[in-house]
């Protein structure tokens, strides 16, 4: 493979105009794509294999035009103090608003808070439920405006009006920390490389990938139904990854350089080692995203499937725009150890030899590695200990910051009907091959009102053939609590009982039941993909470090470090440990596709670090070196950068915890923060000291295997042999230090 890349490099350094021509021309086609595609909306939500879901599609096919999947908004009233909202200027008020609210023609119906017993008992709250013939996703923007301003019409009349529902659901905004995050990017990487050229050159490509990743995921989001999520979770991977991958070839060019070696044999170098790293890190990321589709959840797996897309092309981007940008620089990017004119450089960069900081801490943890590997090993299992009481569910108005309708909607209902009115059940009773249909309604009512926890039950609602009804359930509790949980569960035992009897399927649905199962599918799914991911990259590392022992070693950490930020996310989301800091107005359950998200790409990107810091060791090892000063040698070469390429990618997404939805919000600081803990604790002080202690049997592997396993020659060796059989470039070799 380093081969093949190789001639890779030096042919993109060559051939750079046609290179450059072909990325700008698929940038232009994949921005003239998203700029002619319809807009996207919240992707739809659908979630096979759940009895949720498996009553959301009966309901579909018994109550056919009911718009079982249409948008929905409450609107909720409050009357001003010491009035009741049955006062007679406050129901004119309701009344004509309704009335407005009934005009769109989007809209299917608007209930009426007087005839359906939508007022709370003492009077001073009421609501009318809009349901729309669309779903939120193709809501017009015409609908959304006459919502708010049927509500406002009502608040220049002298009551407090709220909306809550998912017809008023937003894009997510990012604010300005996503910019300061770049910005951080940018100064890392003119410290490192000392060159405003050199450090351009990464962000360049970075965003020209992330741009064409993005505007391709927008150009088929309408068709794709893909929401504004999953472009959102693109930009973030693909810029973080895009940047290290043209990172650690950019330094590895200048390192090429300073050994003397011409600038298109230094892009070829380059691109044939850091090169040969950087496709095997894209391919644990490309394994850990895609394998998320194993979920069976279609939301999880096109965001996935986005990103890993996004991946890919920030990989191609570094094998060929890279030494093609490269070429165009010249002699602007400088050796390694030299500066640019502008930051002090210009001069000649011998000096006293010094070592540098990756090789002292090296030496240090060889030296004490027993102390190093405990001090890590504890720290992070402190970090975890929040971990042990993870709470998982879904995020709903409930958890919306206060300062929104949806929020104060959302209190307004718990005030006048209780928790539990936020999260209603709707019973499907499927009596289709019952004998006596209208009996099993009944016999189901009954037993649901005799059930712990039930406030409401309201009487069956059949459909026009009789076969079919639903009955809503308003639970004692709110809808993310284990009490309401427990009612779902008591529901659907209540259910295999009347089956028995009337031969009627009783199912639950509804947002809170869907929660539910949602987070029990991804309870179930979590080891099953733990052990798919974990086992395919364990194996993609075997072949590429040629070794047990340091993949098993990299997996092992990489738990370590998953767990760690887990626990982290619990003690900010959950606990409210730094949640002003972090700007979280209201804790509660961690997103239930947190745990099986974060293993997914912290384990991509913390063997992204493996692959960059480990083949640097292996290659000195093969090269002759003993294993203890090969680590130290690794480290001489790679801590810098990796350490760069850490901090880049932390401040990338901790620019996503100013995202306006909480989603971005978790995983913006889930993903920071398990970078953290995985670069500079495991990467950087757990992996040297094992290796240490291993010393050579780090390296071992099977006769058998050896023989079986293809050789990748990750580490560059077929380059040597290569340079043995090829004449020097017909390019003038430049000293190593101009």
């Amino acid at each position: 493979m380093a081969t093949f890349l190789y001639k890779l490099g030096r042919l993109a350094f060559r051939r750079r105009h046609f290179v450059a021509l072909i990325w700008v021309a698929l940038l232009t086609l994949a921005g003239v794509g998203a700029a002619s595609a319809p807009p996207a909306g919240n992707t739809s939500f659908s979630i096979p294999g759940t009895e949720a879901q498996k009553a959301f599609d009966l309901l579909e096919q018994r109550f056919p035009g009911a718009s079982a999947d249409g948008a929905t908004a409450r609107v909720v009233f409050k009357a001003p103090g010491g009035q009741k909202m049955t006062d007679a200027g406050n129901k004119a008020t309701v009344q004509k608003t309704v009335k407005e609210l009934s005009d769109g023609s989007e809209v299917a119906s608007v209930a009426d808070p007087y005839t359906g017993h939508a007022v709370s008992k003492d009077g001073t709250v009421a609501y009318t439920s809009v349901k729309y013939k669309v779903s939120g996703m193709e809501l017009e923007d015409s609908s959304r405006t006459a919502l708010k301003d049927a509500a406002q019409h009502a608040r220049d009349a002298g009551l407090t009006v709220e909306i809550g529902g998912d017809a008023l659901s937003a894009a997510p905004e990012t604010g300005a920390t996503e910019v300061i995050g770049i910005a951080i990017a940018a100064v890392v990487l003119v410290i490192t490389f000392g060159s405003l050229l050199a450090a351009g050159l990464p962000l360049l490509t970075a965003i020209i990938g992330v741009g064409i990743g993005v505007s391709s995921v927008t150009a088929l989001a309408s068709a794709l139904d893909l929401g504004t999520t999953t472009s959102t979770l693109a930009s973030m991977i693909g810029l973080a990854v895009g940047i290290d991958y043209a990172l650690f070839i950019v330094s590895r060019y200048r390192g090429e350089l300073a050994e003397g070696h011409s600038r298109e044999e230094a892009a070829g170098r380059a691109t044939g080692t850091a090169g040969s790293a950087v496709v095997f890190a894209g391919l644990t990321v490309v394994i850990a995203l895609v394998g998320l589709s194993v979920v069976n959840i279609p939301m999880l797996t096109k965001m996935g499937i986005a990103a890993a897309g996004t991946v890919v092309i920030a990989v191609l981007i570094a094998l060929t725009m890279i030494p093609a940008l490269l070429g165009y620089a010249g002699r602007k990017v400088k050796p390694a150890g030299e500066k640019s004119r502008l930051l002090g450089g210009g001069r000649a960069a011998k000096k006293p030899a010094r070592t540098n900081m990756g090789t002292r801490w090296a030496s240090f943890v060889v030296r004490r590695p027993v102390a190093v590997l405990l001090l890590g090993v504890v720290g992070l299992g402190a970090a975890a200990v929040p971990a042990a009481s993870l709470e998982l569910g879904l995020p709903d108005d409930g958890s919306q910051p206060v300062s929104t309708t949806q929020r104060r909607a959302y209190d307004l209902l718990s005030e006048g009907f209780g928790p539990g009115f936020n999260g209603p059940l709707m019973v499907v009773v499927d009596a289709k091959k019952s004998a006596d249909p209208k009996a099993a309604f009944t016999q189901v009512t009954d037993d649901i009102k005799g059930l712990k926890d039930v406030v409401t039950v309201t009487p069956a609602q059949p459909n026009k053939a009789g076969d079919t009804a639903t009955i809503t359930v308003v639970p004692n509790s709110k809808p993310s609590s284990t009490t309401t949980e427990d009612l779902v569960h008591a529901i659907r035992d209540a259910g295999s009982g009347i089956k028995d009897k009337t031969d009627a399927e009783v199912l639950v649905t509804g947002s809170t039941a869907m929660n539910i199962d949602v987070s029990q599918k991804l309870n179930d799914a979590l080891f099953p993909y733990l052990a798919l991911v974990v086992g395919l990259a364990f194996l993609l590392l075997i072949v590429v470090f040629r070794s047990v022992l340091v993949p098993l070693k990299a997996a092992l950490g990489f738990l370590l470090s998953v767990m760690a930020a887990l626990g982290a996310v619990v003690a900010v989301f959950q606990w409210g440990w730094l949640s002003g800091l972090m700007g979280v107005e209201e804790t509660g359950p961690v997103m239930s596709m947190m745990p099986i998200f974060m293993v997914g790409v912290v384990f991509g990107l913390a063997m992204d670090y493996e692959v960059f810091l480990v083949t640097r060791m292996r290659e000195a090892y093969v090269h002759g070196e003993k294993p203890s000063q090969a680590v130290v040698t690794g480290f001489r070469h790679g801590a810098r950068v990796v350490t760069a390429a850490a901090v880049i990618m932390i401040a990338v997404f901790s620019g996503f915890i100013g995202s306006s939805e909480s989603m971005i919000k978790m995983i913006g600081f889930g993903l920071a923060i398990a970078v953290f803990f995985d670069a500079f604790i495991v990467r950087m002080a757990i992996v040297p000291a094992v290796l240490a202690l291993l010393g050579r049997r780090a390296w071992w592997l099977p006769a058998w295997l050896d023989r079986a396993l293809p050789n990748v020659d990750v580490e560059g060796e077929g380059l040597r042999a290569h340079d043995a059989r090829r004449p020097d470039p017909d390019e003038d070799r430049e000293p190593a230090l101009a």
